[in-house]
């Protein structure tokens, strides 16, 4: 970690942010709720936005944080290449990072805060702070990126990041059928999403066209049928734990290898362990000890 000279916008951001008062990021308000809603005269600020530079060969792009994902996946599109963030319509690149939510795919292209490599934040009094570095193996000692992935801006603002990036892939297929995930999983190579509701299970492939066939073939002999795609996903977002922990009743769906179920009712989600709780306080004291930064957000309540 540390300081930079950064571009004029980014240094228009900063002193947008400040050094003193509440203060947070809106970006598309797609998931503006999670967390905890911010106190009124709270001022909001925006982050910039735009792709600052993409080198196919090298796979990581710049862009700021304010940068609608649609906009960034076409951008890499054009060069047959993608970010691992959640294609969610008028979501910001910055917003994805800080709500921290991995998509359907997370079993087989890995997880949201991989994806980040480097990033400038706003701290909380007002200065801009470089975390990471451009290159995949960047890293040697604390790796504050992925702190600050699914922190909801709670511990420093995101101004602009560098993302990896992968190529897109050549073929893709969704099958369905009654089966055991977990059987599912053991015999196939690497499946891009496997989702379960206690009867039918999903699962998803990509890859070259010769290597999702295979698999393909594969998952049919397991009982599986070619689908349109994934099911719609219930409205609830909650840790697979929930589902264990009694009294659960009604329709869900779990990713499997994600920790993950959504679920057609609200149920009892376990408090976290004493220990991560105040881990969690600890850092909150260490980055933003006057409680400024998007007050009212508590990333242990962003399910």
């Amino acid at each position: 970690m540390s300081s930079r000279e950064a571009p004029v916008d980014l240094e228009s951001f900063a002193a947008e942010v400040g050094t003193d008062g509440p203060v947070a990021v809106v970006g598309g308000r797609t998931h503006w709720e999670i967390g905890g809603q911010c106190p009124e005269g709270t001022h909001l600020v925006q982050a910039p936005a735009g792709v600052r530079g993409f080198d196919p060969a090298d796979m990581t792009i710049r862009v700021g944080a304010g940068t609608p994902v649609e906009e960034l996946d076409a951008a890499l599109a054009e060069a047959g290449q993608r970010a691992n963030l959640p294609l969610i319509p008028g979501a910001t690149v910055g917003g994805v990072l800080a709500v921290g939510r991995d998509d359907l795919h997370a079993l087989g292209r890995g997880r949201l805060r991989d994806a980040l490599l480097e990033t400038v934040y706003v701290s909380d009094d007002g200065q801009l702070v470089t975390a990471g570095g451009p290159t995949v193996k960047n890293v040697s000692g604390f790796d504050l990126c992925r702190l600050l992935v699914g922190s909801l801006g709670t511990l420093g603002l995101l101004g602009e990041v560098i993302l990896r990036t992968w190529p897109r892939p050549a073929a893709r297929q969704w099958l369905a059928g009654v089966g055991d995930p977990t059987e599912l999983r053991r015999h196939l190579y690497r499946p891009s999403s496997i989702l379960w509701d206690g009867q039918t299970v999903w699962v998803h492939l990509e890859g070259h066209e010769a290597d999702v066939e295979s698999e393909a073939e594969l998952a049919r002999s397991l009982g599986c049928k070619p689908e349109d795609g994934p099911p719609p996903l219930p409205a609830h977002r909650v840790p697979a734990g929930a589902l264990d922990t009694g009294g659960f009743s009604g329709d869900y769906l779990v990713q499997i290898g994600a920790g993950v179920a959504y679920v057609a009712e609200p149920c009892l989600v376990p408090d976290p362990a004493p220990a991560v709780a105040a881990l969690h306080r600890r850092l909150k004291a260490e980055f933003d000890p006057r409680g400024r930064l998007n007050p009212g957000r508590d990333p242990l309540a962003a399910v």
